[in-house]
């Protein structure tokens, strides 16, 4: 994957495109007790930002602490969805999240634990079928997917963490890869998903019972 160059680079050339798995080393390298911004690790992204706000949203997901990472990851998977499934080609963050962010420490403890995983995925991911990632409806069917995604993970489903984590890895993977191929994959393990955790178990009615309640409280 290919950053585009910040405002103030210049002519600086870039002799090796980042992939992924270097991109995100190259955040978790530093002071363990350094607090990235949203703002900072999405500057100079283009078409990838999408696919990286993902990435770094599935972090929480693997913290082993109850009820940390449906919080903190679930609504800004919702935030991703919402801005493919509408259509917007750039990201816009509200103040108070683009100034949020984690602590390098998480993204190294994520680093250890997933990172020989990201290092086969990486293998076997190209840009291929890029009409899937591009494509306006295909887009919109990915949004819509990640929005109901995102309140799976968001809602206390016990036992959903890691899956729904990994899962939305792999998406991540696809936008930023753009990847068509792999994101045929993660469309057909989402509807499963969703229809498992989301329709079957009623967690997704209840969820919308609660909101719509909650709008005539």
């Amino acid at each position: 994957m290919r950053a585009d160059d910040p405002a103030d680079a210049g002519d600086r050339p870039h002799p090796h495109p980042l992939g992924t798995r270097e991109l995100f080393d190259a955040l978790a390298t530093g002071d363990p007790e350094d607090h990235l911004r949203l703002e900072e690790i999405l500057a100079g992204l283009s078409r990838q930002v999408f696919g990286m706000l993902l990435f770094v949203s599935t972090v929480p997901a693997f913290i082993p602490i109850p009820g940390v990472g449906g919080a903190i990851g679930g609504p800004l998977t919702v935030l991703v969805g919402v801005h493919l499934l509408v259509g917007m080609r750039k990201l816009w963050l509200p103040r108070f999240i683009a100034r949020r962010g984690p602590r390098r420490a998480s993204l190294q403890a994520f680093q250890r634990t997933i990172g020989p995983w990201l290092t086969r995925l990486e293998r076997v991911v190209k840009p291929r079928l890029t009409a899937i990632i591009e494509h306006r409806a295909a887009a919109m069917f990915t949004g819509l997917l990640l929005v109901l995604l995102g309140i799976l993970l968001a809602l206390p489903i016990p036992f959903t963490n890691y899956p729904f984590g990994i899962l939305l890895l792999v998406y991540a993977f696809a936008l930023l890869e753009r990847d068509g191929g792999l994101m045929l994959v993660c469309w057909a393990v989402g509807i499963a998903a969703i229809v498992v955790f989301g329709v079957l178990s009623g967690a997704l009615a209840s969820a919308a019972t609660q909101w719509i309640g909650g709008l005539f409280a």
